[in-house]
């Protein structure tokens, strides 16, 4: 029969006659056969079921195996040994290896057609041997899968007792880790997905039966995720694991990973990572629950390096996972929380941002439902990753624009997300991390690495550095041999003009220019850090030129001792300032400006006046126009505190930065905060008022600086222009704020205005946007939107030939008896023919210091600026000619309409990449327009310091020099500069090269970070605090940090 059957089968006959005749040789197994008979049967059943050509053969051979070893049991239990099986699972069989998948099919077969006879128990014993040896050899996926099929069908053939069965769990675990996709198809990936999931099907089998398996496999499982061997990367597919964790199990676990003195951190970067790579691992579950949980098990035990090297690793990636609808939801999981606990430095989420836009279009355009879902989640995200690091307009713009139609959840929503999601805030044990080297950005310019919560420092160096003519004056300075403050400024800008890297460190002058009481990685005030700067440059140039010009025998003072004598010597400078004849210093030529204050006495007439130097204008914001129901007192507060803020223009001395209790004398305030002054108020009453007439109808009611503080921006904006006008309008001094007239010998009822005598080349303002409420105890900020002018005019009062000292102390120039006609000509002086009116100097606007905040104790400085210099072509600017009447209620811009013109026409013919943004070390292209819009784009982001440069000045360089013209317009360097930063450079080169070379390896283990390579310390990351550009102070705050 046998022969018969081989014949049929491998004949040419048609396939229908030939099932007809199979048929009956299978019905033919019912009638009695001798045992070789059934022998042979069972022998050509085998090699057609295991090397038959075609599907049909491999049929037949099934069938009449099955057939024939029913009907003769007995027989087939003799040909079905332990010999045979042995001999197939080891040596295979004809051609067919001993690993081919078709083996267990047959081996499976025969054991369900002896399931009832005593020699099964034989063939179970050997296949609990044989399957652990097998997996032991690392199966290729589709025939572990045949094998966990086989061993799901019969699991007798699991290997029994505890040892055996642990060592089957953990290596089925390896084996897994080796697995490997063999093509890229779907096809081919489904069935790969398949046999995965056929094999972590069994493990949990044997889990659930025997859960003393379950904590030996996973320590395995960890074991070999966390391999640091570079040879071997486990396969993703081990992700199938960890849905048959237990979830209950998730805080055992996690503790007792993170706690193991044994795993290293390396171990544990690589574990993490490779457990984040499982979330491309389709219809699995709970991968993202285990990665967030040891995640967090990880930030409680504080180890920060390992979640910052990961999360900078993978951020990218989960991102992408993004994109496949399959693995979204548990890669949206693990973004949120990473970028959410991310909170030390905004370079995590920054990664992201050139991708964001494409995603939200790519769900936009999805239409489906829960890419919808996603967007609003996403957005949520989004949202609360720019509140908190809010100081980057140039990278958000157009993320806002591509979300501006989805929800925007509630800043108190923001807050208890970050708060939840935070790391612990303790970011001294942050280690300072490198990012990868990359050259200058396509400004050509160079940013400065934050060093610790130094962004007041950084913002305001590249603001003095873009005022140019101030530059090349530095530049050009011979200071050889000398290490004053100038030196290492003049230093600094060198480097910031000519260095090949992308930020610079400015370690060095950063030391020698902080303020003594400036506390070091702290928040501090750009505003008060650049009067002092300025203050110390004037004060040593002025001592070094007095050393210079004594006798050689005496002591040169050092810069500590500069520092210490600063008091004294601003005193000395206030007197000297205006010595005639006298050689002015550089920041005297640059920054110094004249103000002359005049009190009139209201009862006796008698005006007083005192002139005195300034290097900057504090600019209180206007109260509103109506004026109702308040008290003398308020009045008299108002007063006062104009008094105080207005007056701090002058330079004032290093050590006497602190406050101080108001003097009714306009003398040079000592305050150590400018822009936290309480009272920004004053009262606007007409000049003819006097004391007896004023009445509590008329006066302005003081506004609760928390109202002000929250006080929405309306379509009238201030300008600038309208701060400059409430500084010089005049002022009532009256109740608590009196004045002592000299004439009458008493406290009198005055009017105090003030008149700018002698214009600065370069014009300092600052915006007084702090405030203190008394009821909270805070210092609040004023986010009140102010329009900034590209061109801005200023009134300067002419004196006589311009050149006349004024005296420094008060003197009572002029008497008044009369009033109308004969006070108005009394007024007049004996020069009045050569004063004449104010005249209008034109300014542009040159850079813009922002605040990112909304208080005093947390936030972000960075700046905007543009090249300008004194030989630029005017433009039409020269106002001179016009004059304007300062009253109370006046207008500083007599010719409003034709200065709109000129400002339109300098915008619509600036180049389109003038103005920049520095922001630390990043530096960006930007333009005029972002610089107006960019508080009511971002509210907490305003503008605080304002530099404007003098049109038709004639103190900027003349860019010719005998050798042609100067590198960008700037003088050359010498020698001593050019070496340093040669050498720079070339050290800058050989990072890069070492980097490239390095690459592969820093990427497992080194920590990149938001700092460029080659001037970074190890201090707690400077760029962003937990607080950040968020500036909220409301949630995880550090007291005073800022970034």
């Amino acid at each position: 029969m046998d022969k018969i059957l081989e014949g049929l089968v491998s004949s040419s006959h048609p396939l229908p006659l030939k099932r007809v005749i199979v048929r009956r040789v299978v019905e033919s197994a019912e009638t009695p056969l001798s045992q070789a008979q059934c022998r042979a049967m069972f022998a050509l059943s085998t090699r057609l079921i295991l090397q038959g050509p075609d599907p049909f053969q491999r049929q037949v051979g099934r069938q009449v195996l099955e057939a024939y070893a029913r009907f003769h049991r007995a027989e087939f239990e003799a040909f079905f040994n332990r010999g045979l099986v042995l001999g197939l699972l080891q040596r295979g069989y004809g051609g067919l290896g001993s690993r081919d998948p078709a083996i267990l099919d047959y081996v499976q077969a025969g054991l369900r057609l002896i399931i009832s006879c005593p020699s099964v128990l034989e063939l179970f014993a050997l296949l609990q041997v044989e399957a652990l040896r097998m997996v032991c050899e690392r199966p290729v996926p589709s025939l572990c899968a045949r094998l966990c099929q086989l061993l799901a069908d019969f699991p007798q053939c699991l290997p029994r007792g505890r040892k055996l069965s642990l060592a089957f769990c953990q290596q089925l675990v390896r084996s897994i880790a080796h697995f490997q996709s063999q093509g890229n198809r779907e096809p081919e990936l489904r069935l790969y997905v398949s046999q995965v999931t056929q094999v972590s099907g069994l493990l949990r089998s044997i889990w659930k039966g025997e859960p003393d398996t379950l904590l030996p496999s996973l320590q395995e499982l960890f074991a070999v995720i966390s391999s640091t061997d570079a040879s071997f990367e486990p396969s993703v597919a081990l992700a199938s694991l960890v849905q048959h964790i237990p979830l209950q199990m998730i805080t055992v676990l996690i503790r007792s990973l993170t706690t193991d003195p044994n795993v290293k951190d390396a171990s544990m970067t690589q574990a993490l990572c490779r457990m984040i790579d499982w979330l491309s691992w389709p219809l699995a579950q709970h991968v993202e629950t285990w990665v967030i949980a040891l995640l967090k098990g990880l930030a409680a035990v504080q180890k920060f390096t390992i979640l910052i090297d990961v999360t900078l690793l993978k951020i990218e990636l989960v991102f992408n996972r993004l994109w496949f609808p399959l693995v979204r939801p548990g890669a949206l999981g693990v973004l949120a929380h990473m970028l959410l606990s991310f909170q030390h430095s905004p370079e995590a989420f920054h990664l992201l941002v050139p991708h964001v836009v494409n995603l939200v279009h790519s769900f936009k355009n999805d239409g489906l439902p829960s890419s919808t879902a996603f967007l609003v989640q996403l957005t949520e995200l989004i949202h609360c990753m720019m509140y908190h690091y809010s100081g980057f307009p140039e990278l958000y713009e157009p993320i806002l624009e591509a979300i501006k139609d989805l929800p925007k959840p509630s800043e108190e929503k923001i807050k208890l997300i970050l708060n939840q999601s935070a790391w612990t805030s303790q970011s001294s044990s942050l280690p300072s991390c490198l990012s990868r080297l990359s050259g200058k950005s396509e400004t050509g310019k160079t940013g400065l690495i934050n060093l610790g919560n130094t962004c007041y420092m950084n913002s305001v160096i590249q603001a003095l550095f873009m005022a140019t003519d101030f530059r090349r004056h530095v530049l050009s300075l011979n200071l050889n041999g000398c290490n004053s403050l100038m030196k290492k400024l003049q230093h600094l800008f060198a480097f910031l003009a000519h260095t090949q890297r992308e930020a610079y460190a400015p370690r060095i002058f950063f030391e020698a220019s902080r303020p003594p009481w400036f506390t070091p990685r702290s928040q501090q005030d750009c505003s008060e850090y650049l009067r002092f700067l300025l203050d110390r440059l004037h004060e040593e140039e002025r001592t070094l030129k007095a050393l210079s010009s004594a006798k050689p025998s005496e002591n040169v003072m050092n810069d500590e001792s500069l520092a210490q004598e600063t008091t004294s010597k601003a005193q000395l400078f206030t007197e000297a300032a205006c010595t005639e004849g006298e050689e002015r210093t550089l920041i005297e030529k640059m920054f110094g400006g004249k103000l002359q204050t005049s009190i009139r006495c209201l009862n006796c007439n008698t005006t007083s006046q005192k002139e005195e130097p300034f290097t900057d204008l504090s600019l209180a914001f206007c109260p509103p126009t109506s004026f109702e129901n308040v008290d003398m007192q308020s009045v008299a507060h108002s007063s006062e505190v104009k008094e105080d803020s207005m007056m701090q223009t002058s330079m004032v001395a290093a050590s006497s930065f602190e406050e101080s209790a108001l003097d009714n004398s306009p003398a040079v305030s000592d305050s150590c905060e400018p822009i936290r002054n309480e009272g920004i108020l004053k009262n606007l009453l007409p000049d003819e008022l006097n004391s007896e007439g004023i009445t509590d109808s008329n006066l302005y009611k003081v506004q609760d600086s928390k109202d002000m503080s929250q006080k929405p921006v309306t379509e009238n904006t201030p300008s600038v222009t309208d701060l400059l006008n409430y500084f010089l309008a005049p002022e009532i001094l009256n109740g608590d704020n009196k004045y002592f007239c000299e004439k009458c010998a008493s406290l009198q009822n005055a009017e105090k205005t003030m008149q700018v005598m002698e214009e600065p080349e370069y014009l300092i303002l600052t915006l007084l946007r702090f405030s203190y409420d008394p009821k909270c105890h805070i210092r609040r900020k004023i986010l009140d939107n102010v329009s900034l002018p590209l061109i801005l005019e200023l009134p300067i009062k002419r004196t006589a030939s311009s050149l006349g000292v004024v005296s420094r102390g008060w003197s009572v120039d002029v008497e008044f008896s009369d009033t109308g006609e004969n006070l108005a000509k009394k007024l007049k002086s004996s020069r009045a023919e050569e004063v004449g009116c104010p005249k209008l100097v034109p300014y542009v606007l040159s850079s813009v210091v922002v605040h990112s905040g909304i208080s005093s104790e947390s936030g972000h400085y960075y700046s905007y600026a543009r090249n300008i210099t004194g030989s630029r072509p005017s433009l039409g600017l020269c106002h001179q000619s016009k004059t304007v009447a300062l009253t109370s209620h006046s207008s500083l811009l007599a010719g409003e309409i034709s200065n709109a013109v000129i400002e339109n026409d300098l915008d619509s013919n600036e180049m389109s990449k003038e103005w920049f943004l520095f922001n630390d070390s990043r530096v960006t292209f930007t333009s005029f327009q972002s610089v107006q819009k960019i508080t009511s784009r971002f509210p907490k982001d305003t503008a605080y310091v304002l530099l404007y440069k003098k049109q038709n000045s004639r103190s900027g360089f003349d860019t010719k020099s005998a050798n042609g013209l100067w590198v960008n317009g700037d003088p050359p360097l010498q020698k001593e500069l050019m070496d340093a930063i040669t050498k720079d450079n070339k050290l800058y080169l050989q990072e890069q090269e070492l980097s490239a070379r390095t690459q592969a390896l820093q990427a497992a283990s080194a920590s990149c970070s938001f700092r460029p390579n080659g001037f970074d310390d190890n201090d707690p990351p400077g760029s962003c605090g937990p607080t950040g550009g968020g500036g909220g102070g409301g949630f995880s705050t550090i007291g005073r940090l800022v970034f």
